[in-house]
């Protein structure tokens, strides 16, 4: 059996899209799973798009997600350039566009502009076209030869057939079959010489060897053109997993402007790689139980293309940061501190244990940026309601929170020891005494030491944190505030 080779290649327009990054991850999927090579190939041939820095985003993001690639512009496989722009310069789209010439199946349109306006337009997947009337089909060798050597301006078509029908087999849409009256005769070669996308990636995709061609199903439109040019060449037509679309909650395609449509975005917004990419996996595909968090090594191992569904997947959010919340239970304590200390130094002074912080707060976050409305009240308390210290559970109210404060204030401030244990147990034995539960006594303390109503810790290890002196001031503060109701 032939080695199974897939390949991502994408444009360098910007940030990645969630929608390229699945492609590229299920591709790396399919070739790892099979013991098959993955490409990268930059598809830089529309250069009024082309945005400086985006490659480098490009290689960026696909180290950031551990999707390594086997062939690529900086790992040649044999099968380079791997970048379109390079060969665009040693003529290899040319000549094959000219192979087609000769074979009947494209010709050299010299259509202006203004010619062009003038035809009829259709509406095509909500957007508008231009079908091309196959006008410059009808030249004589004679009359292209000299407008050829009169350097008119001129691109190269496909010369698609008006009658019978093209069908191709996608492996999870099954056998699609088009009128080819509905094949407009769409350009290979552009005006300026370079290829459009759909005759490159056709091209090269031959050329490199690549057994199977993963993208969105919005290039199911397109794919009987390429079906047209693989049978016009006599090359073997890849494999064709077309992907289910990404949409957003409202069931709408997943917009750049939704703030989270990029893997840029996301990991700016505090959310681990690793754990994007499992997300990602599961937007259209699904393993065989119900199992949901995946290593990129054990993605490998369970990936099954057929799995993959036909139906939209809805990019949750929600769902998402609960996938990121479990990553972060599970890191490792140190590495997670690493993480997290840019986020803690940015809201709390250094001379407080940020470590110690840290862990108080790694099982109850979902994503970075959540630690600052964790943990900003260890800084500064902030204003609150005395009506907090009512509590149902606890049984305590804003009288008897106002006993409780001014009854352990002293024993606090005779306190030596102001470690969490040896504070629990002074407190202990005061609730103990007084014949109180350990909640009707911490909670009053909790409220007046962080003014929240949650807290990532107790009362006691709040009390280390903030040391003495602050510890103190904070609960002369609530029996101020309680003494003024």
């Amino acid at each position: 059996m032939m080695k199974i080779r897939t390949r991502y290649a994408p444009s360098p327009t910007g940030k990645m899209h969630v929608g390229n990054l699945r492609s590229a991850l299920y591709e790396f999927l399919i070739a790892k799973h099979a013991g098959g090579d993955f490409i990268l190939r930059i598809e830089d041939t529309d250069q009024e798009r082309f945005v400086e820095g985006a490659t480098e985003i490009i290689y960026s993001t696909l180290e950031k997600a551990g999707i390594t690639h086997d062939e690529g512009p900086d790992r040649d496989g044999g099968y380079g350039p791997y970048v379109q722009s390079e060969r665009t310069r040693l003529g290899i789209y040319m000549k094959y566009a000219r192979e087609l010439i000769e074979k009947g199946e494209a010709y050299y349109c010299f259509c202006d502009k203004e010619r062009l306006a003038t035809l009829k337009t259709e509406v095509v997947e909500g957007k508008e076209i231009t079908v091309y009337d196959k006008h410059c089909l009808s030249l004589s060798k004679e009359e292209v030869e000299a407008n050829l050597a009169a350097g008119k301006p001129f691109v190269i078509r496909q010369n698609n057939p008006k009658e019978g029908a093209t069908t191709f087999h996608d492996e999870l849409y099954g056998d699609i079959t088009v009128d080819n009256a509905e094949l407009d005769d769409m350009i290979l070669i552009k005006s300026d010489g370079f290829p459009t996308y759909n005759f490159a990636n056709v091209v090269d995709d031959h050329t490199m060897h690549i057994t199977h061609v993963v993208r969105g199903n919005e290039y199911l439109s397109s794919s009987p053109k390429y079906v047209r040019l693989y049978e016009a060449f006599g090359w073997d037509i890849p494999v064709y997993v077309h992907l289910p679309l990404i949409t957003d909650e409202n069931h709408k395609k997943l917009a750049k402007r939704s703030g989270h449509a990029s893997f840029e975005d996301l990991t700016e917004q505090g959310f681990l790689p690793e754990a994007v990419v499992n997300y990602i996996a599961l937007l259209g595909w699904s393993p065989e139980d119900n199992r949901e968090i995946f290593s990129l090594k054990e993605l490998i191992e369970q990936f099954d293309y057929r799995r993959i569904s036909k139906s939209p997947a809805v990019f949750d959010i929600v769902k998402l940061r609960w996938m990121n919340g479990e990553y972060l239970k599970a890191m490792d304590p140190d590495a997670f501190y690493e993480m997290a200390e840019p986020y803690l130094k940015a809201v709390l002074p250094e001379n407080l244990n940020l470590r110690r912080i840290a862990g108080m707060v790694q099982t109850r976050i979902e994503v970075f940026p959540d630690i600052a409305q964790q943990v900003a009240f260890f800084a500064k308390l902030p204003e609150y309601d005395t009506a907090m210290y009512a509590h149902k559970k606890m049984k305590t109210s804003e009288a008897s929170s106002l006993e409780v404060l001014q009854e352990v204030l002293p024993l606090l401030e005779a306190q030596e020891d102001f470690g969490n244990d040896a504070l629990f147990a002074a407190l202990q034995g005061y609730a103990a005494e007084k014949g109180f539960k350990n909640g009707y006594v911490m909670w009053p303390l909790r409220t007046a030491l962080s003014g929240k109503q949650t807290t990532p810790a107790g009362a006691t290890e709040i009390m280390e944190i903030l040391g003495k002196d602050e510890s103190l001031a904070r609960i002369r503060k609530g029996i101020e505030l309680l003494q003024n109701v």
